[in-house]
């Protein structure tokens, strides 16, 4: 799987998604660099992003 944007303009969309998602879960992200998270608080990122993701995605299909 590969890491880039399918939509390029959307890239700074996703940094904005990534870091309210982080917010919200209490971990605080850097700009740039984050290599220093823990697995269980970029883990916390990416599960908290799924579950907006699917929350809009099921909302639009009412």
């Amino acid at each position: 799987m590969s890491n880039k944007n399918l939509v390029p303009e959307a890239k700074e969309k996703m940094k904005q998604f990534k870091m309210d998602a982080a917010n919200q879960v209490g971990v605080n992200l850097k700009q740039g660099y984050n290599g220093d998270l823990t697995s269980r608080q970029a883990g916390s990122v990416g599960g908290q992003m799924v579950k907006k993701m699917i929350k809009s995605y099921e909302e639009s299909m009412k």
